[in-house]
């Protein structure tokens, strides 16, 4: 089986009721997976494709269902232990799951109820460690 990652999502927008709860949350939990906040301003943070924004009256929260690479099991159970440390809520110890074999993940609610993961796909070989675009100026 060959997966082919990073290639079907340019960005993913969250819109959060409390903004510094969920920026708090995310700077925690993807900590171990060695992924930082990016930029920030007024309202908004974002993290590689990942965008958050306030929710507000003419946008309200979203609920989706977010999975992050990870490197191996030990930094799916160390996301784990940072998310709820940062606030989460826990959705799914991590574990073996049937989606396929080798698959390795654990779940955490966010502060607007998101279910954010941290999944390992099993050994295998990455041909890199991340798509480098460079704007043409």
């Amino acid at each position: 089986m060959q997966l082919h990652l990073g290639r079907l999502i340019d960005h993913v927008h969250l819109r959060a009721r409390d903004l510094e709860k969920t920026r708090t949350f995310y700077a925690g939990a993807l900590q171990p997976l060695g992924i930082a906040i990016a930029s920030a301003g007024d309202g908004w943070f974002q993290v590689d494709e990942l965008f958050v924004s306030e929710a507000g009256d003419d946008a309200p929260p979203t609920h989706i269902h977010l999975a992050f690479q990870a490197k191996d099991r030990a930094t799916v159970d160390a996301f784990y232990e940072a998310a709820i440390a940062a606030g989460g809520t826990d959705n799914g110890k991590p574990g073996e799951r049937h989606y396929h074999p080798g698959y390795y993940g654990a779940f955490v609610l966010d502060p607007d109820g998101n279910n954010i993961e941290a999944v390992y796909h099993g050994p295998g070989h990455r041909s890199a460690p991340s798509i480098v675009i460079e704007p043409i100026l």
